[in-house]
């Protein structure tokens, strides 16, 4: 084959990847979710939001109602505020909580919301009062790891006399 006739079927080749990765694109943007949910703003003050980011899902029972919006640090007291838009149908009770949980072992981070009992909804704009922040992974096999008594004992085992 010459030079010239490879060059032609490289170049077609080429144009067939692009169209097949231009429809790929469109098709998953068509059908895929992405994007603010259209709704109200609400947040949350929290004193570690490890793992956490913007775009993370806001959860009741397992139930995508919103997103994360941001994340910022509140200079006077150092806490993370979260702010998330949740969907307009979705109306809270002011006694809800938040938390920041991890999907599965090693899965990504989103928040939890867990609706209180009071009558009254949180207005848009209004905060959750009551949070919990993510537990840390290595703090917990750390203690795990050294909850022994520290003098060459193992857990469970007892002094001789």
């Amino acid at each position: 084959m010459t030079g010239a006739g490879r060059n032609v079927i490289e170049t077609v080749m080429g144009a067939v990847v692009l169209l097949v990765a231009g429809i790929f694109l469109t098709v998953s943007l068509s059908t895929a979710t992405v994007g603010r949910v259209s709704g109200y703003e609400l947040t949350a003050k929290f004193n570690r939001v490890d793992g956490l980011v913007v775009g993370a899902d806001v959860r009741v029972s397992g139930i995508k109602i919103g997103s994360v919006t941001s994340q910022t640090l509140e200079p006077d007291s150092f806490q993370a505020v979260v702010r998330m838009n949740i969907q307009k149908d979705v109306k809270l009770p002011i006694d809800s909580s938040a938390e920041v949980v991890s999907d599965g072992l090693l899965g990504s981070k989103y928040m939890a919301l867990v609706p209180g009992g009071d009558e009254k909804a949180l207005a848009p704009g209004g905060q959750i009062k009551y949070t919990q922040s993510t537990v840390s992974l290595e703090a917990l096999i750390g203690q795990l790891i050294f909850s022994g008594k520290g003098d060459g004992e193992k857990p469970g085992e007892q002094k001789s006399k």
